[in-house]
């Protein structure tokens, strides 16, 4: 292991506390102004020494219950593997390059769960073990290649890859995101527009069309019977929608069987659908390719994979896989088994197995799905557009025409 990642063992040093104190000081500073305000620390003794790092000298500490607990956002957790890769890369021993990261905005809650990984890592902690600490914030592929790093010296080049592919994921997120919130948001807006139509405007002209004392074409009929439904349906309506989405939302994050069946669905979906599975593949091979590459025995690899797609289905397929491979079947055959492995991905990574490269066979196929789910995203962006288009034409359109259609029939009669 090099100098710089050397960590002391844990057998013989306490375990540092996970929960931090809020603290209100008062003190002054190195002219001797009078200052006061609040810090997050341990205990008072640490919040003296890291006043003290800031050249203030606190004379009354109090401490003012717990602090509350926070956790570092996607970005925050790739920037600051971006920032320790480059630090640890120039030569910089692993403690001092979390110092530098940690004061360069002391302030944060990024700050703030860095320090609590320095003092950890001080205190004697491994590296990933610290980044265990805040599962939240760092996955368990992201601590298991840590250890990695930290075991063969290479901790710098794996938190540069890391990064990489977090940024690779964040791009393609954003893609997406783009590509399915613009459709989304102009048929919210057509609903919304129609349905204002449907509570005021259409009962304006029943009121007409009742002056006629005539029978009205069925389109009309059809679009008076919603209007009255709507009216007096609406905030019922709602209120169910949105009894259903708090009920779905509470239940995907606390119910595995849903989350795996809500899944499904979703993979079934057109369009969505295999852009949601080439996604769920890519992260899945990227993962398993870097923790093979990395020395991580295949048996292994599969206590670590559950979580990475972020789909339950691939979670459900990856805990079959690994019993079978306990059990003696090779990868290709425990893929095939699950049923959630296109063709495209089993016959190269059969290959891969009898030639003895499958971590660069699941890299490679990472990056071949990668420049799917492009290709992907822009047939999406490309159909969006008229289908928005002729989404907007039916609902607005039919309606002008239901609503005029008997003043037309009327004017013929006349």
């Amino acid at each position: 292991m090099s100098p710089a990642y050397t960590s002391t063992s844990t057998s013989t040093l306490p375990t540092p506390t996970l929960r931090d104190s809020r603290f209100i000081w008062h003190g002054v500073d190195m002219h001797g102004q009078k200052k006061r305000g609040s810090i997050i620390a341990p205990d008072a003794k640490t919040a003296r020494a890291m006043l003290k790092s800031q050249h203030l000298i606190a004379t009354r500490i109090t401490r003012r219950g717990w602090a509350s607990k926070c956790t570092l956002r996607w970005t925050e957790v790739t920037l600051f593997s971006r920032q320790l890769a480059g630090l640890l890369q120039a030569g910089l021993p692993l403690l001092p390059a979390i110092d530098v990261i940690a004061t360069s905005d002391p302030r944060t809650a990024t700050a703030r769960i860095i320090s609590t990984i320095r003092r950890d890592i001080a205190n004697g902690l491994h590296f990933s073990t610290a980044l265990a600490r805040h599962p939240k914030s760092f996955d368990t592929v992201y601590c298991q290649l840590i250890a990695v790093g930290e075991a063969s010296g290479e901790l710098a080049t794996l938190l540069r890859q890391l990064a990489s592919d977090r940024e690779r994921a964040a791009r393609q997120k954003s893609k997406i995101r783009a590509a399915i919130s613009y459709p989304l948001g102009i048929l919210f807006v057509a609903i919304a527009i129609t349905t204002a139509l449907m509570i005021w405007v259409v009962p304006t002209f029943k009121q007409i069309f009742d002056s006629f004392g005539a029978a009205l074409p069925v389109p009309t009929q059809i679009v008076l019977g919603l209007s009255d439904a709507i009216g007096h349906n609406a905030l019922p309506a709602v209120a169910i929608l949105t009894a259903c989405s708090i009920t779905a939302s509470f239940a995907r994050r606390h119910s595995m069987s849903f989350r795996l069946l809500s899944d499904k669905i979703l993979l079934r979906l057109p369009v969505i659908g295999p852009l949601l599975r080439l996604l769920a593949i890519a992260r899945w091979t990227r993962a398993l390719g870097l923790l093979l590459k990395t020395g991580t025995p295949l048996a292994g690899t599969f206590e670590i994979l559950p979580g990475v797609t972020n789909n339950a289905v691939f979670d459900h397929a990856t805990h079959n896989i690994a019993r079978r491979i306990n059990r003696g079947e090779r990868l290709t055959e425990a893929m095939r088994a699950t049923g959630v492995f296109p063709l495209t991905v089993l016959q190269p990574i059969a290959v891969a197995e009898e030639s003895g490269a499958l971590d660069t066979m699941l890299t490679d196929l990472a990056a071949l799905n990668d420049q799917q789910i492009d290709k992907h995203i822009a047939m999406l962006t490309a159909i969006a557009e008229p289908l928005i288009i002729i989404l907007l034409g039916a609902l607005i359109g039919g309606l002008v025409i239901a609503m005029y259609l008997p003043i037309i029939e009327l004017g013929n009669v006349v």
